[in-house]
């Protein structure tokens, strides 16, 4: 593929326009907060999109990073800090545990039914979490982590995007290893 004079974004986009970042750059600060998150995930999705078992690929060996180790894990995460730490839910992990601490990239495998149950996980975190920002009265809101103490969903709403854009970052690496796909 000749990327000569090509802007990295168009590799995936193919030229259509993206609104992930499209959203106001002022306004209330929960607005805010939700839409950069929003924008974050949706990358993430980007960054997968037209794979299939390709997802599953370790393309730094001996890494176990993969994309759909990235999908379970960041379903981990969402679960964590909106169930488990924000709502008090007894929600724990669904891919890793303290028996097997890397089995959201290890059990990152190309079965079908593994691929389709990433995406469901993730999709019903994130999906939990939009509702739960979107009932919250404020985002003063706490909760309990063990690791931290007490956190406010402001917080860990700005540690959710710190953890996407992270990720994404891994997410371009593989991507583009997996078939020289490149973009935003």
């Amino acid at each position: 593929m000749d990327t000569t004079n090509r802007r990295r974004r168009s590799e995936i986009l193919g030229g259509e326009e993206d609104g992930r970042f499209t959203f106001p750059a002022v306004g209330a600060e929960r607005t805010m907060l939700a839409d950069v998150l929003t924008a974050q995930r949706a990358t993430l999705e980007l960054k997968c999109a037209g794979l299939n078992v390709e997802l599953a690929r370790r393309t730094v060996e001996p890494s176990t990073l993969s994309l759909l180790g990235l999908v379970r894990h960041l379903a981990d995460v969402e679960r964590r800090w909106f169930r488990a730490v924000l709502a008090g839910q007894d929600a724990p992990a669904r891919f890793s545990s303290a028996e097997d601490p890397d089995g959201d990239f290890d059990g990152a495998t190309p079965d079908p039914e593994v691929i389709a149950d990433a995406w469901q996980a993730w999709r019903e975190e994130v999906a939990f979490a939009d509702t739960y920002v979107a009932e919250a009265p404020h985002l003063d809101v706490e909760g309990h982590d063990a690791w931290r103490g007490p956190v406010s969903l402001r917080w860990v709403l700005i540690h959710m995007i710190e953890e996407y854009a992270r990720h994404n970052g891994h997410a371009d690496l593989l991507r583009e290893r997996i078939d020289g796909a490149r973009g935003v």
